[in-house]
Protein backbone atom coordinates (compact mmCIF):
# COMPACT_ATOMS: atom_id res chain seq x y z
CA UNK A 1 0.00 0.00 0.00
CA UNK A 2 1.40 3.14 -0.97
CA UNK A 3 1.57 5.82 1.80
CA UNK A 4 -0.80 8.13 0.68
CA UNK A 5 -3.01 5.09 0.76
CA UNK A 6 -2.49 4.38 4.21
CA UNK A 7 -2.91 8.01 5.26
CA UNK A 8 -5.98 8.20 3.42
CA UNK A 9 -6.86 4.89 5.26
CA UNK A 10 -6.53 6.55 8.61
CA UNK A 11 -8.52 9.51 7.69
CA UNK A 12 -11.20 8.16 6.24
CA UNK A 13 -11.31 5.21 9.62
CA UNK A 14 -11.34 9.30 11.68
CA UNK A 15 -13.68 10.70 9.72
CA UNK A 16 -16.26 7.97 9.90
CA UNK A 17 -16.05 8.14 13.59
CA UNK A 18 -16.13 12.15 13.39
CA UNK A 19 -19.52 11.80 10.83
CA UNK A 20 -18.12 13.76 8.27
CA UNK A 21 -19.81 14.73 5.09
CA UNK A 22 -18.35 13.18 1.71
CA UNK A 23 -17.74 17.42 0.99
CA UNK A 24 -15.56 18.35 3.86
CA UNK A 25 -13.88 15.13 3.81
CA UNK A 26 -12.62 16.01 0.12
CA UNK A 27 -11.80 19.42 1.42
CA UNK A 28 -9.39 18.30 3.93
CA UNK A 29 -7.86 15.33 1.85
CA UNK A 30 -7.30 17.70 -0.88
CA UNK A 31 -4.07 19.62 -0.93
CA UNK A 32 -3.54 23.52 -0.97
CA UNK A 33 -0.92 23.84 -3.34
CA UNK A 34 1.36 21.38 -5.09
CA UNK A 35 4.69 22.55 -6.64
CA UNK A 36 7.42 20.93 -8.86
CA UNK A 37 10.23 22.82 -9.96
CA UNK A 38 13.54 22.25 -11.82
CA UNK A 39 17.11 22.80 -10.05
CA UNK A 40 19.73 23.42 -12.16
CA UNK A 41 22.87 23.44 -10.42
CA UNK A 42 26.52 23.64 -11.50
CA UNK A 43 28.40 20.48 -9.83
CA UNK A 44 32.17 21.14 -8.72
CA UNK A 45 33.23 19.12 -12.18
CA UNK A 46 32.12 21.93 -13.98
CA UNK A 47 28.83 19.98 -15.42
CA UNK A 48 25.51 21.27 -15.15
CA UNK A 49 22.81 18.86 -13.27
CA UNK A 50 19.13 19.41 -13.30
CA UNK A 51 17.36 18.01 -9.58
CA UNK A 52 13.54 17.79 -9.44
CA UNK A 53 12.21 19.30 -5.94
CA UNK A 54 8.74 18.90 -4.63
CA UNK A 55 6.88 21.19 -1.81
CA UNK A 56 2.85 20.45 -1.29
CA UNK A 57 1.21 22.67 0.92
CA UNK A 58 -1.55 20.71 2.24
CA UNK A 59 -3.62 23.19 4.60
CA UNK A 60 -3.52 26.29 6.47
CA UNK A 61 -6.78 26.47 8.37
CA UNK A 62 -5.08 26.50 11.55
CA UNK A 63 -2.13 28.70 11.15
CA UNK A 64 0.98 28.77 8.68
CA UNK A 65 1.76 24.89 7.24
CA UNK A 66 4.70 23.90 8.73
CA UNK A 67 7.28 20.74 7.54
CA UNK A 68 10.27 19.17 6.78
CA UNK A 69 12.47 19.42 3.35
CA UNK A 70 14.32 16.03 2.85
CA UNK A 71 17.05 15.22 0.27
CA UNK A 72 16.56 11.53 -0.86
CA UNK A 73 16.91 9.48 -4.18
CA UNK A 74 13.34 8.01 -3.53
CA UNK A 75 11.90 11.55 -3.46
CA UNK A 76 8.74 11.34 -5.01
CA UNK A 77 5.33 13.87 -5.50
CA UNK A 78 3.38 10.72 -3.84
CA UNK A 79 5.47 10.24 -0.77
CA UNK A 80 5.61 14.06 -0.26
CA UNK A 81 1.30 14.43 -0.91
CA UNK A 82 1.24 12.03 2.24
CA UNK A 83 3.80 13.55 4.75
CA UNK A 84 2.59 17.01 3.83
CA UNK A 85 -1.25 15.57 5.22
CA UNK A 86 0.64 13.86 8.38
CA UNK A 87 1.43 17.21 9.03
CA UNK A 88 -1.48 18.62 9.14
CA UNK A 89 -3.02 16.15 11.23
CA UNK A 90 0.12 16.25 13.54
CA UNK A 91 0.35 19.79 14.40
CA UNK A 92 -3.23 19.53 15.42
CA UNK A 93 -3.01 16.76 17.50
CA UNK A 94 -0.20 18.70 19.62
CA UNK A 95 -2.50 21.56 19.39
CA UNK A 96 0.21 24.04 17.78
CA UNK A 97 -1.24 26.90 15.46
CA UNK A 98 0.41 25.39 12.31
CA UNK A 99 -0.91 23.81 9.25
CA UNK A 100 0.62 20.69 7.45
CA UNK A 101 3.54 20.88 4.78
CA UNK A 102 6.33 18.60 3.36
CA UNK A 103 9.27 18.88 0.67
CA UNK A 104 11.84 17.40 -0.81
CA UNK A 105 14.50 16.76 -3.55
CA UNK A 106 15.45 13.78 -5.49
CA UNK A 107 19.03 13.88 -4.83
CA UNK A 108 21.49 11.65 -3.14
CA UNK A 109 22.87 13.90 -0.16
CA UNK A 110 26.30 11.55 0.22
CA UNK A 111 26.85 11.42 -3.21
CA UNK A 112 27.56 15.66 -3.25
CA UNK A 113 29.81 18.01 -1.43
CA UNK A 114 29.29 20.49 1.21
CA UNK A 115 29.49 22.87 -2.09
CA UNK A 116 27.10 20.98 -4.35
CA UNK A 117 24.37 20.94 -1.18
CA UNK A 118 24.68 24.36 -0.43
CA UNK A 119 23.95 25.44 -4.35
CA UNK A 120 21.00 23.05 -4.47
CA UNK A 121 19.44 24.85 -1.15
CA UNK A 122 20.23 28.03 -2.32
CA UNK A 123 18.53 27.14 -6.13
CA UNK A 124 15.30 25.73 -4.45
CA UNK A 125 15.23 28.88 -2.35
CA UNK A 126 15.19 30.77 -5.38
CA UNK A 127 12.38 28.79 -7.39
CA UNK A 128 9.89 28.83 -3.83
CA UNK A 129 10.51 31.77 -2.46
CA UNK A 130 7.72 32.97 -3.22
CA UNK A 131 5.24 30.71 -1.93
CA UNK A 132 6.83 29.89 1.74
CA UNK A 133 7.85 32.71 4.74
CA UNK A 134 7.02 32.94 8.79
CA UNK A 135 3.24 33.79 7.67
CA UNK A 136 2.98 31.05 4.62
CA UNK A 137 4.96 27.87 4.98
CA UNK A 138 7.87 27.38 7.26
CA UNK A 139 10.26 24.46 6.20
CA UNK A 140 12.52 22.44 9.20
CA UNK A 141 14.97 19.86 8.76
CA UNK A 142 14.13 16.42 7.58
CA UNK A 143 15.31 12.77 6.01
CA UNK A 144 18.52 13.86 4.47
CA UNK A 145 18.97 17.37 5.59
CA UNK A 146 20.17 19.00 8.73
CA UNK A 147 20.61 22.65 10.71
CA UNK A 148 23.27 23.44 8.11
CA UNK A 149 20.75 23.51 4.98
CA UNK A 150 18.03 25.14 7.20
CA UNK A 151 20.89 28.33 7.79
CA UNK A 152 21.80 27.97 4.05
CA UNK A 153 17.95 27.69 3.38
CA UNK A 154 17.15 31.30 5.76
CA UNK A 155 20.34 33.40 4.33
CA UNK A 156 19.15 32.81 0.73
CA UNK A 157 15.24 34.00 1.55
CA UNK A 158 16.98 36.66 3.10
CA UNK A 159 18.76 38.10 0.12
CA UNK A 160 14.53 38.34 -0.83
CA UNK A 161 12.99 39.41 2.04
CA UNK A 162 14.93 40.70 4.80
CA UNK A 163 16.23 39.58 7.63
CA UNK A 164 13.76 37.12 8.50
CA UNK A 165 15.14 33.89 10.77
CA UNK A 166 11.47 32.65 11.51
CA UNK A 167 11.18 31.70 7.41
CA UNK A 168 12.61 28.46 8.90
CA UNK A 169 13.10 26.37 11.84
CA UNK A 170 15.76 23.65 12.94
CA UNK A 171 18.64 26.70 12.36
CA UNK A 172 22.18 25.81 14.56
CA UNK A 173 21.37 27.58 17.37
CA UNK A 174 24.20 30.38 16.97
CA UNK A 175 21.90 31.45 14.00
CA UNK A 176 18.90 31.79 15.34
CA UNK A 177 17.91 28.48 15.90
CA UNK A 178 16.70 27.25 19.32
CA UNK A 179 18.55 24.81 22.23
CA UNK A 180 16.87 21.59 22.45
CA UNK A 181 15.52 21.12 18.74
CA UNK A 182 18.19 18.71 18.25
CA UNK A 183 16.69 16.34 20.56
CA UNK A 184 13.42 16.97 20.54
CA UNK A 185 11.93 14.67 18.52
CA UNK A 186 13.79 11.73 20.12
CA UNK A 187 13.15 13.13 23.94
CA UNK A 188 9.17 13.44 23.23
CA UNK A 189 9.87 10.00 21.91
CA UNK A 190 10.90 8.87 25.46
CA UNK A 191 8.22 11.15 27.27
CA UNK A 192 5.23 9.88 25.69
CA UNK A 193 6.77 5.94 26.24
CA UNK A 194 6.57 6.73 29.69
CA UNK A 195 3.16 8.03 29.05
CA UNK A 196 1.97 4.76 27.31
CA UNK A 197 3.96 2.48 30.31
CA UNK A 198 1.97 4.33 33.11
CA UNK A 199 -1.03 3.79 31.49
CA UNK A 200 -0.38 0.39 30.49
CA UNK A 201 0.26 -0.79 34.35
CA UNK A 202 4.10 -0.96 33.68
CA UNK A 203 6.80 -0.15 36.37
CA UNK A 204 9.00 1.84 34.65
CA UNK A 205 12.24 0.82 36.36
CA UNK A 206 13.49 -2.21 34.53
CA UNK A 207 11.33 -1.69 31.31
CA UNK A 208 13.26 -3.37 28.49
CA UNK A 209 13.19 -1.40 25.52
CA UNK A 210 14.24 -2.11 22.01
CA UNK A 211 14.94 0.77 19.28
CA UNK A 212 15.20 0.10 15.59
CA UNK A 213 17.29 3.30 14.25
CA UNK A 214 20.16 4.71 16.14
CA UNK A 215 20.08 8.43 14.33
CA UNK A 216 19.10 11.84 15.79
CA UNK A 217 15.82 10.44 17.11
CA UNK A 218 16.81 6.81 18.35
CA UNK A 219 20.00 8.41 20.15
CA UNK A 220 18.20 10.83 22.28
CA UNK A 221 15.11 8.90 22.77
CA UNK A 222 17.51 5.71 24.17
CA UNK A 223 19.32 8.55 26.33
CA UNK A 224 15.98 9.80 27.98
CA UNK A 225 15.00 6.27 28.34
CA UNK A 226 17.92 4.77 29.97
CA UNK A 227 18.29 8.09 32.52
CA UNK A 228 14.82 7.45 33.41
CA UNK A 229 15.88 3.53 34.14
CA UNK A 230 14.31 1.56 31.65
CA UNK A 231 16.58 -0.99 30.20
CA UNK A 232 17.42 -0.61 26.60
CA UNK A 233 18.30 -4.16 25.30
CA UNK A 234 18.55 -3.46 21.79
CA UNK A 235 19.49 -1.35 19.15
CA UNK A 236 20.39 -1.23 15.72
CA UNK A 237 21.20 0.72 12.49
CA UNK A 238 21.61 0.54 8.63
CA UNK A 239 25.21 -1.21 9.81
CA UNK A 240 23.40 -4.08 12.35
CA UNK A 241 21.93 -4.97 15.55
CA UNK A 242 23.23 -5.53 18.88
CA UNK A 243 21.42 -6.79 21.95
CA UNK A 244 22.62 -7.22 25.58
CA UNK A 245 19.87 -8.48 27.98
CA UNK A 246 20.90 -6.81 30.95
CA UNK A 247 20.93 -3.78 29.23
CA UNK A 248 23.10 -1.83 26.64
CA UNK A 249 25.61 1.47 28.02
CA UNK A 250 23.46 3.99 25.33
CA UNK A 251 26.26 6.53 26.76
CA UNK A 252 29.36 4.18 25.91
CA UNK A 253 27.38 3.18 22.41
CA UNK A 254 27.03 7.04 21.52
CA UNK A 255 30.62 7.72 21.93
CA UNK A 256 31.17 4.60 20.19
CA UNK A 257 28.74 5.20 17.23
CA UNK A 258 30.26 9.18 16.90
CA UNK A 259 33.65 7.53 16.76
CA UNK A 260 32.67 5.29 13.84
CA UNK A 261 30.92 7.63 11.11
CA UNK A 262 27.36 6.66 12.85
CA UNK A 263 27.37 2.97 12.92
CA UNK A 264 26.93 0.72 15.82
CA UNK A 265 28.06 -2.63 13.95
CA UNK A 266 30.72 -4.17 15.79
CA UNK A 267 30.36 -2.11 19.03
CA UNK A 268 32.15 -4.39 21.67
CA UNK A 269 29.98 -3.94 25.09
CA UNK A 270 26.94 -6.16 23.31
CA UNK A 271 26.26 -9.24 20.86
CA UNK A 272 25.73 -9.12 16.96
CA UNK A 273 21.87 -9.88 15.66
CA UNK A 274 20.17 -9.46 12.77
CA UNK A 275 17.94 -6.17 12.22
CA UNK A 276 14.50 -8.59 11.64
CA UNK A 277 15.81 -9.86 14.92
CA UNK A 278 15.25 -7.23 16.54
CA UNK A 279 11.74 -6.66 15.57
CA UNK A 280 10.71 -10.16 17.24
CA UNK A 281 12.88 -9.44 20.54
CA UNK A 282 10.52 -9.94 23.36
CA UNK A 283 10.62 -6.54 24.86
CA UNK A 284 7.85 -4.60 26.63
CA UNK A 285 8.59 -1.67 24.36
CA UNK A 286 9.62 -1.62 20.54
CA UNK A 287 10.38 1.70 18.98
CA UNK A 288 10.96 2.24 15.27
CA UNK A 289 12.80 5.19 14.84
CA UNK A 290 14.56 4.62 11.37
CA UNK A 291 12.59 4.37 8.08
CA UNK A 292 9.30 3.83 7.45
CA UNK A 293 7.66 0.55 6.34
CA UNK A 294 9.84 -1.96 8.58
CA UNK A 295 6.92 -4.20 10.27
CA UNK A 296 4.61 -4.99 7.19
CA UNK A 297 2.09 -8.00 6.83
CA UNK A 298 5.18 -10.46 5.94
CA UNK A 299 6.71 -10.08 9.61
CA UNK A 300 4.42 -8.98 11.70
CA UNK A 301 3.42 -11.79 13.31
CA UNK A 302 7.10 -12.11 14.66
CA UNK A 303 6.63 -8.95 16.77
CA UNK A 304 6.35 -9.55 20.48
CA UNK A 305 6.77 -6.60 22.27
CA UNK A 306 3.49 -5.23 24.69
CA UNK A 307 3.47 -1.46 22.63
CA UNK A 308 4.91 -0.05 20.09
CA UNK A 309 6.03 3.72 19.69
CA UNK A 310 6.50 4.84 16.30
CA UNK A 311 9.43 7.31 16.44
CA UNK A 312 9.94 7.30 12.41
CA UNK A 313 6.98 8.63 10.21
CA UNK A 314 4.95 5.57 9.60
CA UNK A 315 7.21 2.20 10.21
CA UNK A 316 4.12 0.22 10.45
CA UNK A 317 2.43 -0.43 7.58
CA UNK A 318 -1.24 -0.61 7.63
CA UNK A 319 -2.30 -4.18 6.83
CA UNK A 320 0.65 -4.61 9.67
CA UNK A 321 -1.31 -2.27 11.73
CA UNK A 322 -4.39 -4.18 11.68
CA UNK A 323 -2.76 -6.96 12.65
CA UNK A 324 -1.19 -5.23 15.74
CA UNK A 325 -4.89 -4.31 16.86
CA UNK A 326 -6.20 -7.93 16.45
CA UNK A 327 -3.37 -9.47 18.53
CA UNK A 328 -3.93 -6.12 21.19
CA UNK A 329 -0.01 -4.61 20.63
CA UNK A 330 -0.95 -0.82 21.86
CA UNK A 331 0.64 0.96 18.92
CA UNK A 332 1.47 4.71 19.92
CA UNK A 333 0.95 6.51 16.19
CA UNK A 334 3.52 8.78 14.23
CA UNK A 335 1.75 11.58 14.66
CA UNK A 336 2.13 11.68 17.89
CA UNK A 337 4.71 10.15 19.07
CA UNK A 338 7.20 12.04 17.05
CA UNK A 339 5.59 15.23 17.27
CA UNK A 340 8.21 16.89 19.81
CA UNK A 341 10.48 18.14 16.78
CA UNK A 342 7.22 20.18 15.18
CA UNK A 343 6.56 21.19 18.70
CA UNK A 344 9.99 22.41 19.46
CA UNK A 345 10.15 23.69 15.85
CA UNK A 346 6.88 25.76 16.72
CA UNK A 347 8.94 27.61 19.89
CA UNK A 348 11.38 28.24 17.45
CA UNK A 349 9.19 30.22 15.34
CA UNK A 350 7.63 32.19 18.31
CA UNK A 351 11.44 33.05 19.54
CA UNK A 352 12.17 34.51 16.48
CA UNK A 353 9.04 36.30 16.11
CA UNK A 354 9.32 37.30 19.07
CA UNK A 355 13.28 38.12 18.72
CA UNK A 356 13.51 36.51 22.66
CA UNK A 357 15.55 33.49 23.19
CA UNK A 358 14.36 30.90 25.40
CA UNK A 359 16.39 28.59 27.83
CA UNK A 360 17.03 24.84 27.38
CA UNK A 361 14.37 24.42 30.69
CA UNK A 362 12.11 26.46 29.49
CA UNK A 363 12.19 24.53 26.28
CA UNK A 364 12.18 21.11 27.81
CA UNK A 365 8.87 22.02 30.45
CA UNK A 366 6.82 23.30 27.78
CA UNK A 367 7.68 20.57 25.66
CA UNK A 368 6.89 17.97 28.08
CA UNK A 369 3.61 19.99 29.05
CA UNK A 370 2.12 20.32 25.45
CA UNK A 371 3.00 16.34 24.88
CA UNK A 372 1.71 14.95 27.82
CA UNK A 373 -1.74 17.22 27.38
CA UNK A 374 -1.67 15.68 23.75
CA UNK A 375 -1.29 11.83 24.92
CA UNK A 376 -4.08 12.26 27.67
CA UNK A 377 -6.62 13.66 25.29
CA UNK A 378 -5.61 11.03 23.16
CA UNK A 379 -5.78 7.89 25.21
CA UNK A 380 -9.09 9.39 26.71
CA UNK A 381 -10.84 9.61 23.56
CA UNK A 382 -9.43 6.12 22.60
CA UNK A 383 -10.87 4.93 25.72
CA UNK A 384 -14.43 6.33 25.05
CA UNK A 385 -14.81 5.61 21.99
CA UNK A 386 -13.13 2.20 21.98
CA UNK A 387 -10.84 2.88 19.23
CA UNK A 388 -7.10 2.16 18.67
CA UNK A 389 -4.73 5.25 19.71
CA UNK A 390 -4.38 5.83 15.97
CA UNK A 391 -7.57 6.19 15.41
CA UNK A 392 -8.11 8.76 18.76
CA UNK A 393 -5.18 11.12 17.43
CA UNK A 394 -6.18 11.25 13.42
CA UNK A 395 -10.09 11.92 15.29
CA UNK A 396 -8.28 14.67 17.57
CA UNK A 397 -6.18 16.16 14.26
CA UNK A 398 -8.92 16.13 12.19
CA UNK A 399 -11.42 16.97 13.83
CA UNK A 400 -9.58 20.20 14.54
CA UNK A 401 -8.88 20.99 11.39
CA UNK A 402 -12.22 20.41 10.45
CA UNK A 403 -13.66 22.86 13.01
CA UNK A 404 -11.20 25.73 11.54
CA UNK A 405 -12.27 25.21 8.83
CA UNK A 406 -15.75 25.72 9.16
CA UNK A 407 -15.28 28.67 12.02
CA UNK A 408 -12.44 30.38 8.63
CA UNK A 409 -15.32 30.21 6.16
CA UNK A 410 -14.88 30.12 2.86
CA UNK A 411 -14.22 33.46 1.39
Amino acid sequence: MRSIEATTLYFEQAANELDLSESMRRLLLTAKREVQVQIPVELDSGEIASFIGYRVQHNDARGPMKGGLRYHPQVDLDEVRALASLMTWKTAVVDIPYGGAKGGVAIDPRAHSRRELERITRRFVDVVHELVGPDRDIPAPDMGTSATEMAWFMSQYSHYHGFAPACVTGKPVEYHGIAGREEATGRGVGILTLKLLSRLGLRVPGTTVALQGFGNVGSHAAMFLKNAECRVVAVSDASGALTRADGIDVMELSRYAHDNEGRVADFPGADAITNDELLSLDVDVLIPAALGGVLTAANVESVRARAIVEGANAPVEADADAVLAERGITVLPDILANAGGVTVSWFEWVQNRQHYRWGIDRVRQELDRILSEAFEQTWQLSQSRRVPLRTAAYMLGVGRVARATVLGGME
